[in-house]
């Protein structure tokens, strides 16, 4: 549908001045000679023109008219097709997919594209997803990271758990971020609504902006299960609710933060058939960081 606006808006300009034929001395003009522009590419507002028969200055005012609305439609069909990341289907599309958002990013996040001009780093010379620059993460902490001029309708907060400045991702459209995880969880855990699922979080609860926790609350309400929800520090409850469903074998998910599951474990062993794990967060300062081995 955009093709078509772009299409139909873009031949008013044309239709209005393409035919027009330029006059010098009062005789017609089938073409221009020597045509030239500058600057080209244009920024600023104006567009100059010369040939060798020096065209009138109606003939620069008309075409710059034309030449930024093609640019200002051009501008608004390249905003970049999201669907595109939850459909790739090989490697290959994955190699071009992530170019074309390092692409997008460096040509609309201010804050990444001079991060990448120090690292001499642009959409000229990176030609592999392997040299595509991350962003630190000590820049959501300092700048305010966005890729578009929409305004953030949600804003989400590390837990600051090594730090006590937390770092912001600002988000102008929470859809995407719905989407990125439904499709994740799909592919890993199944449809949300045949599973009951039970949240250990107790870190996440206690504060607010937790991505963690919205993400959650939206697979609960997903989910439809009557036992499906949060718990805090009742761990009592939630072993007796643990073991209940597995008794009636229900396909469970547990999703805990590393130091409650711990807890938990320690509290009450349960040898669980029907339930997966899913450990999420690490330990927020509540008790030893562990490492895999361990």
């Amino acid at each position: 549908m955009k093709k078509i606006y772009f299409v139909l808006l873009m031949a008013l300009p044309l239709l209005s001045f393409g035919q027009d034929l330029v006059t010098v001395n009062n005789e017609p003009v089938q073409e221009l000679k020597g045509f030239k522009m500058y600057p080209n590419p244009a920024y600023g507002n104006e567009v100059y023109i010369t040939t060798e028969s020096n065209g009138t200055k109606e003939f620069k005012a008309l075409f710059a008219k034309g030449f930024f609305i093609f640019r200002y439609f051009w501008n608004w069909m390249k905003q970049f097709d999201t669907h595109r990341i939850f459909n790739i289907s090989n490697a290959d599309e994955f190699d071009t997919l992530a170019l074309d958002v390092f692409r997008f990013q460096y040509e609309n996040n201010k804050v990444y594209q001079q991060f990448c001009d120090h690292l001499k780093k642009t959409p000229q010379n990176v030609s592999d997803h392997l040299q595509i620059p991350f962003l630190p993460i000590s820049f959501f902490k300092s700048y305010k990271v966005l890729s578009t001029q929409k305004e953030a309708r949600t804003i989400f907060t590390s837990s600051g758990t090594t730090q006590s400045i937390t770092s912001k991702h600002f988000v102008p459209d929470i859809k995407i971020y719905e989407e990125s995880f439904l499709k994740a969880f799909k592919t890993f855990y199944g449809s949300p609504e045949e599973l009951c699922i039970l949240a250990l979080l107790p870190s996440y609860l206690e504060r607010e902006g937790s991505s963690l926790i919205y993400m959650v609350n939206n697979l609960i309400d997903k989910s439809k299960h009557a036992n499906s929800g949060f718990y805090l520090h009742n761990l009592e409850e939630l072993h007796q609710k643990l073991q209940e469903l597995d008794r009636n074998r229900t396909k469970t998910l547990l999703i805990g933060v590393s130091f409650a599951l711990l807890d938990l474990a320690e509290q009450f062993p349960m040898h669980l058939k029907n339930t997966i794990v899913m450990e999420t967060g690490g330990m927020k300062g509540r008790r030893k960081e562990l490492i895999r081995e361990e």
